[in-house]
């Protein structure tokens, strides 16, 4: 028996990321070969033309499993019974722009598209925030949609998840699909921490850690970390343009797991709202590992954490608690 589809919402669809994630998510690599979706695009009035062009593209890819197009500058519409939002829209920061700026200009974006997702949008609509700062972003969406559960909330950490396993696999010359369970605590930002006490690789001869298999403790807690910190930055200098066709592809792994869950004995990363595990301040959006089950993450609980570690989740989880406090400053003024 066929489907019903599900509606699948993009804002700032017309930008460079919204344009590679569409035709994933329409060709079935976000909620799976079986699921019919319709796609609600939403941009801003200037980006109107372009975001045709975008619909444009999508008829005439004649994807089998599009099974409507709805585009939009109207935030109301957009959000209409959405039952997956992904937040792709945002104001990036620009050369000689204070934090408090930038937080400013996404404290009006995120509490309008909140306040649109709370009236409009399907009760059980699953939220990721691309946009950057993502972690902060999040956070001023559940304040300003206060109905939508928070556990249905999170931002995306998932492309630094697969920066970190893309950067284990070149090392070790092994497939990235081999490399599992590495994780990214914190904020999707240069403070992150990007963790492989855990990861194991998967061979003919079972899981081997991947601590052990590098064998280079200097190279795991330096350079390591620095390259999957530094990666966004290092593709604008590449391509002087930021990562889109990685996000892209991040953003659908994250909702794919988060939907159809995590394979067994797997964790992933996921920015998600803070309930104190790990000794991690409470009421900030964070990034832990977690598995997917029936539509629902959990954090796994009873990792071992060593002093490095612990030294950078408080660094990470600080810078977190400032920005939390630059945006409600900007909340309430």
């Amino acid at each position: 028996m066929a489907k019903d589809p599900v509606r699948v919402l993009v804002t700032g669809a017309a930008g460079q990321i919204g344009y590679a994630l569409v035709p994933m998510i329409a060709r079935g690599i976000m909620l799976g070969p079986d699921q019919p979706v319709i796609l609600h695009m939403l941009d801003i009035p200037p980006a109107v033309e372009s975001l045709n062009g975008v619909k444009m593209e999508l008829q005439d890819a004649a994807f089998p499993l599009l099974k409507g197009i709805v585009a939009t500058t109207d935030v109301a519409e957009a959000c209409k019974d959405v039952n997956i939002a992904v937040m792709v829209g945002g104001f990036p920061r620009k050369e000689g722009m204070e934090r408090k700026d930038v937080m400013s200009k996404n404290v009006s974006i995120y509490k309008a598209q909140a306040s649109a997702l709370e009236q409009y949008a399907a009760k059980d609509v699953k939220v990721l925030v691309v946009a950057n700062p993502a972690n902060t972003n999040a956070l001023i969406l559940k304040e300003f949609a206060p109905s939508i559960p928070e556990k249905n909330i999170t931002c995306l950490t998932r492309l630094d998840h697969n920066r970190a396993l893309g950067q284990i696999a070149e090392r070790l010359e092994v497939p990235v699909s081999s490399v599992k369970n590495v994780i990214i605590w914190g904020n999707h930002s240069s403070s992150q921490y990007p963790d492989v006490n855990h990861a194991v690789i998967e061979g003919p001869d079972g899981e081997k850690s991947v601590r052990s298999t590098v064998s280079d403790d200097a190279w795991l807690n330096g350079e390591f970390i620095k390259v999957v910190q530094q990666r966004g930055a290092a593709i604008i200098k590449a391509r002087k343009l930021s990562s889109a066709l990685s996000a892209a592809s991040s953003a659908c792994d994250h909702i794919r797991d988060w939907v159809l869950g995590t394979p067994e004995g797997t964790f992933v990363s996921m920015g998600v709202y803070s309930d104190g595990s790990y000794n991690t301040p409470p009421g900030i959006i964070f990034s832990y590992p977690v598995i997917c089950k029936n539509g629902d993450w959990s954090i796994v609980q009873g990792l071992s954490i060593d002093e490095f570690s612990r030294e950078k989740l408080v660094a990470t989880a600080a810078e977190l608690v400032e920005e939390k406090e630059v945006a409600y400053s900007c909340i309430s003024e």
